[in-house]
């Protein structure tokens, strides 16, 4: 196992580590224990799955002699300690060292962490926010356990010299902003404490603003897109 579980940058080698099955069967129960727990881990952990499977579709499967594996991965970890525990290297056919190998230039690709927010895996409401002929979509999901709501955007941007302005809505409340959308198609906002409690039964809005958001804390410029908030 590669260093300790508090420092963060060693999270993200464990988490490749569990997800190509190189801990041993008592680090990779530790793991997921901490996955229980940990929402930021199960996040790594999406990534890591994300950047292989994406190998998987160009990787034609090849049956190597058997005993090839067996020696590669006593070569690589002394033991047979991981026997009986089907690596994620199996379902791809590759090799235990190609695999191995893999996981190195993944881990030290500056690409690795690019790929954005991911997700929560059980949000606690969504939403669809999106314009009438749908020129602009952008799917939220709130994450309960870290008060943060993560957005996709699957169409639409920003007019030239805009910002997209994400607004929360409850009841007959004024607008309250949540922040300015980036130019990435992923993003985060945290929600505060104070506004968790208004998005049952809220609505999320869009609206178009002067580069970097509202001057006046409202909503000046046209709303692009809307969506309710629904229990996931």
């Amino acid at each position: 196992m590669s260093g300790t579980a508090s420092d963060p940058n060693d999270d993200v080698v464990l988490a490749g580590e569990y997800i190509l099955d190189l801990l041993s069967q008592d680090e990779a129960a530790a793991f997921e224990a901490r996955l229980a727990t940990e929402p930021g881990l199960r996040r790594l952990c999406a990534i890591w799955a994300e950047e292989f499977s994406g190998f998987a579709d160009e990787v034609d499967p090849v049956s190597p002699p058997d005993d090839v594996l067996e020696r590669v991965e006593m070569r690589l970890f002394g033991s047979s300690e991981r026997e009986g525990r089907p690596g994620l290297w199996q379902r791809f056919g590759l090799t235990g060292l190609a695999a191995a190998v893999l996981a190195v230039l993944l881990f030290v690709s500056s690409d690795f962490l690019d790929q954005g927010p991911v997700p929560p895996e059980a949000p606690a409401y969504t939403a669809e926010i999106a314009a009438e002929d749908r020129s602009l979509v952008i799917e939220a999901a709130y994450d309960a356990d870290a008060a943060e709501l993560y957005l996709e955007r699957l169409s639409g941007a920003a007019a030239p010299g805009r910002s997209l302005e994400l607004w929360l809505i409850a009841g007959d409340n004024a607008p309250v902003s949540l922040g300015v959308l980036p130019e990435d198609d992923r993003a985060v906002f945290t929600v505060t404490q104070e506004l968790q409690k208004s998005l049952s039964g809220g609505v999320l809005a869009i609206s178009d603003e002067p580069e970097g958001g509202s001057p006046t804390g409202a909503p000046t410029g046209e709303v692009l897109a809307t969506g309710a908030i629904t229990d996931a």
